[in-house]
Order: structure tokens, then sequence, then C-alpha cells
């Protein structure tokens, strides 16, 4: 029998979690909230399953765009208002708009919460969360009131003015948020020579991609030489990657009659293009994914795991966690013991932080595979693509995700959720902390 002062320890003392214990709840009940939303009469024009509610609501939370139906006719106003707000609560982050929240009503931001923050930012202190929140709130308005701007430009002659408006406004939500959602049935392949969409969509793509402290970086550096190690790094890897990107892809489908080879040559480059920088981080298509060449399809599954970047609305294992190890490789081909990006030494905890993502995540992938090959009837190039493009959080799909058997959709709506709070912080919330500390002799492994 427990004694009082231990029964009273039990009762009242309360659970203590960790910050990634605490997001990974969060982003939970901000899942079945808008499950729930999305079940509503209000919310679909004929009614849909619980299923494909908490799927849609996952898929919008994690600003993949994965779809078992299609938005713009399964959803009505208010469901597409709510897929809204998911996507923008997701994409920024819940505890970003908690924080915003606490600073409009003059309270102060406790070390708990600047920690979860900074969880939540995947920043490397405390220090400076609160205004990076600020500036990311003024920044993100700023942009999307342009885009709004710019796209209802080219899309209010042709829808008139309250869609044209809606449309922009919806789009622009979802591209800066890296979320794949369109309003149309074919996403965007109707503009897929249309400079305006083309221009608009993937600026609000790559800057969302970036991450916020980068774009943070740039507006108060305002200088290359002042801007930190992460930010030049990002800058330079997205350029370069995207370049390579949109070469490959021109090179991979430019004779595919059912996706380049039918178009102008202006148009080819257009949409060459577009689909170079698309599938790292938000899943807008403006060809026919389900027709691309095998070339192209592992272009694209390479693309979706390596993601944005950190702090970003993408997902992945982000694109400075893989040119970590492509350095660190390079370093240990040369014989050198140090890596050094950009004249700056990495540090040996960063290259290990990189391993545990990457091998966690190619880990995950496997097994995501794996049990999608159990469960559906399909070639397992589409599975491969399918689940990537869930971990990414991406949103690109060659056609599985409305074929989806029951199981099948609670697998992709797990590896979506998994995806979103990135593997080291799924890892971190389940771990238990070690309670010791010990060292023990060195020893040899043979490798390779």
């Amino acid at each position: 029998m427990l004694k009082t002062t231990e029964r009273k320890s039990f009762l009242y003392n309360p659970i203590k979690l960790t910050p990634p214990q605490i997001l990974a709840i969060l982003f939970g009940v901000l899942i079945i909230f808008g499950g729930f939303l999305l079940k509503l009469p209000i919310a679909t024009e004929k009614g849909i399953s619980w299923v494909d509610a908490f799927f849609t609501a996952i898929s919008a939370a994690t600003v993949t765009g994965l779809v078992t139906l299609d938005p713009g006719s399964t959803y009505t106003l208010f469901g597409e208002i709510v897929i809204l707000f998911l996507i923008q609560v997701g994409g920024l982050g819940i505890m970003s708009f908690a924080v915003l929240v606490v600073i409009m009503l003059g309270k102060q931001i406790g070390i708990k919460q600047r920690l979860i923050m900074q969880e939540a930012l995947n920043q490397p202190s405390i220090g400076g969360v609160i205004r990076l929140v600020r500036n990311l709130f003024i920044f993100s308005i700023v942009i999307e009131a342009i885009a709004v701007f710019l796209l209802s430009l080219r899309w209010v002659p042709d829808l008139g003015f309250s869609k044209g408006v809606y449309y922009s406004i919806f789009h622009t939500i979802a591209a800066y948020n890296n979320a794949g959602f369109g309003l149309w049935p074919d996403n965007l392949t109707r503009y897929v020579g249309d400079p305006v969409v083309n221009l608009v969509i993937t600026m609000l793509i790559i800057m969302g991609g970036l991450g916020f402290t980068v774009i943070v970086d740039l507006w108060i550096a305002k200088e290359w030489r002042n801007l930190s190690l992460h930010s030049r790094v990002m800058i330079l890897g997205t350029i370069i990657v995207n370049v390579i990107a949109i070469t490959l892809f021109y090179l991979f489908e430019q004779n595919n009659p059912e996706t380049l080879g039918a178009l102008s040559e202006s148009d080819k480059l257009w949409a060459a293009y577009f689909q170079g920088i698309s599938p790292r981080t938000a899943g807008f298509n403006t060809v026919n994914i389900g027709a691309l060449e095998d070339g192209s399809v592992l272009l694209t599954i390479l693309l979706m795991f390596i993601g944005a970047g950190s702090t970003s609305t993408g997902g992945g294992i982000k694109l400075t966690t893989f040119l970590v190890i492509v350095f660190a490789v390079i370093t240990f081909l040369k014989g050198k013991n140090e890596t050094i990006m950009m004249k700056r030494t990495i540090r040996n905890a960063i290259i290990f932080r990189a391993l545990a993502i990457s091998t966690i995540s190619i880990l995950f992938v496997f097994l995501g595979a794996v049990l999608l090959t159990l469960t559906e009837d399909s070639p397992f190039l589409p599975v491969l693509f399918e689940v990537v493009s869930a971990f990414g959080t991406v949103g690109l799909t060659m056609g599985l995700t409305f074929e989806l058997s029951f199981l099948g959709k609670l697998i992709i709506m797990f590896i979506m959720f998994f995806g979103k709070l990135g593997p080291l912080t799924m890892a971190f919330s389940l771990a238990r902390p070690a309670k010791e500390n010990i060292r023990y002799p060195d020893g040899d492994v043979f490798t390779g």
C-alpha cells in the first residue's frame, strides 16, 4: 500500500514533459481539432468519411498536400478555410501562434515556453527566439500580401473579383507554407507556361523553403559578408540544387510526349523550372507526375528526401543536413580530420546529428515502403514515391493517394506526422533520458 506522501505525489504532481513531447502533443491536438471540423456537414458538399477528414487535416497541418479527395469539389468554403487555417498554423508553427497571442496580451514568455519554441524552430539556443517569431510574422504577412496582389492581377480577369482574390489567397498561403494544396483538379497544370503564376508561386516556395532564420538574417545583415554560415550555405545550396534539378528535369522530360514533349520550347523551360523547384518542398505541379520518366521520378524522390531548410515550412532531412554529410564524406576521402564549409570548421556534434537524422529517416522511409507494399496493389516505384512525398511533406503523387486502402491511408498519415515533426524530435519525444554517463574502453570494428 502506498504511503500518504507517495500517494499525494502520484496524484498531484504534474507529468513532466520534454519540449519535443509537448510539441508533438500540441500538433496532435491541432490535427484532431482540424479533423473534427472537416467532418462537420458544413465543411463538405456531400460528406466524407472520418479517415478522409483526418487524412486531409494531417496533410494540411503538416503542410504536405497529399489528398484522397479533390479539395476544390469536395469541400465547401468553410472546409477550405479550415484547410487554410491548418496550413498557416502548421507551416508557421503552432507554438509561434501561441507566442504571438501571449505577446499581444502583454504577457511574459517563460523559460519553458522558450525551450519549446527553440525545439519548434530548430534553434541552437533560446536566445532571440521571441524576436525571431515576431519578425517571422511580420515578414510572412508582407510577403503573402504582395503575392496575393500579384496573383489577383492574373486570376481576377479570368475568375471574377471575389473568386480571383480568394484563389489568390488560398494558393499564396499554400505556396508560402510549402503545402501542395490546389483548388483545381489538375493542380496548376493549366498554367504550365504562365510567367506570373510560375514566378510568384516558385518565389513563395523558395522563400518559405529557405527557413525563417535565413530570411531574418537577410533582412538584418543586408550584405553577404554579414550573413551567418547557415544562411550562406542555405542560399548557395538552394541555388545550386535548383539549377541542377531544373537542368536534369529538362533533359529527362524534353522528349516525353505526356509531359514536356508536347509543349512549346518556352513552355518546356517554364515547366522544367517549376518542377525543378517544387519537389523539394511544395508539391505543386504543372505537368502530369504520373507520366514522368523513371529518371525524373528518381530525381524527384531524391529532392523530396533532401527537403527544404531548417526552421522552414518544408520537410525532408533538410538541405543543410544533406550538405554537411556531403562535405564530411569529401573530408574523409581527402584524408583530413576536420570538415570545412566556407572557411568554417563544422563541429563533430553537428556531423553526428546530420548522420542520425539521415539514418533514422532512411530506415523510416524503408519501413513505410515495406508496409505500403503489403497494403497496396501497386508497383514499387509509385509506393516509394508516395512514402518519400509524405515523409518530406511535399504532396506530389503518381496517383496512388486517391487509390489508398484504409490501412494505406493510416500509414501515410503517420508518415506525414513523423515527417513534419522531424526524426530527431520524434526520437527525443519517445526516448528516456540517460541516467548514467559511463566511459567504456575503445574498440575497433572493421568497416567497408
